[in-house]
């Protein structure tokens, strides 16, 4: 699997390429719904360029902490994100954390700002998990060639899903399909006259629920004592959405 390509003396790898993709595309989403609500496009970019920055920075430890007797004989190891090792839900925990903490300072109303940013979000996700295609990792369970052809599996993800003799499930593809689809669905509702955080809790059970069933079948997952990681904080991410669901009953706006 060929996972980069050099122009010059610089080599592009298909993991960074995909990031940025993801990026690109959360940012013209965001800053069109920031537009629409009348929130001026400096705050977004402030937002948008300083949240990446810690949320990459997140992920990565999330990813780094988890695996730290990997990197312990290599530290210069932690820094070379391009082979992969981000945790999407370190760079989600850390980038709601920036959020709040920057609508605080700023004085402004911190759900409202994220129901504008997590269509983006989801969207940089689902093309974020090319990256692991490119990479060869984020895949399931051993399977049948068999079984991915009857899954209308694309030919080539099935052949780039050949690792070591065997095959197997490609997640970040089911992944990736799972969150453009909750993207789509974001963007049909958020033109409704919903309430406040609707659209953050939407996106929190969406993901939380896609999140868990698929690290059902992860081989790669990181563990906490002996349960999987992403499926406890996955369920915390649903368990929140739908206490803000709750407390939008009662609210007016």
């Amino acid at each position: 699997m060929i996972n980069s390509f050099s122009l010059g003396n610089i080599v592009i790898h298909f993991y960074s390429l995909c990031i940025l993709l993801g990026v690109m595309f959360a940012y013209l989403v965001i800053t069109k719904e920031a537009k629409r609500k009348g929130i001026s496009e400096d705050l977004i970019f402030n937002i948008i360029f300083y949240g990446l920055l810690i949320g990459i920075i997140g992920a990565r430890l999330y990813y780094v902490i988890f695996n730290f007797n990997y990197y312990r004989n290599d530290l210069l190891e932690i820094f070379r994100i391009w082979n992969g090792g981000l945790a999407i839900h370190g760079g989600i925990i850390f980038g709601f954390i920036f959020v709040y903490l920057y609508t605080k300072k700023k004085n402004l109303e911190f759900i409202k700002l994220t129901d504008i940013i997590v269509p983006g979000v989801i969207l940089a996700q689902s093309i974020g998990r090319w990256g692991n295609f490119f990479n060869q990792e984020a895949y399931g369970s051993l399977v049948s060639k068999e079984l991915l052809e009857k899954l209308l599996i694309p030919k080539f993800i099935i052949n780039g899903m050949y690792i070591n003799n065997n095959y197997y499930l490609p997640t970040f593809y089911i992944e990736s399909i799972l969150c453009l689809m909750g993207f789509i669905i974001m963007m049909i509702i958020r033109k409704k006259n919903l309430k406040k955080g609707t659209i953050t809790a939407f996106y929190l059970i969406w993901y939380g629920i896609i999140r868990s069933i698929i690290e059902i079948f992860r081989t790669d997952s990181l563990m906490l004592f002996n349960l999987k990681a992403a499926i406890i904080v996955s369920i915390l991410c649903i368990v929140i959405g739908i206490v803000i669901l709750i407390v939008n009953r009662n609210n007016k706006e």
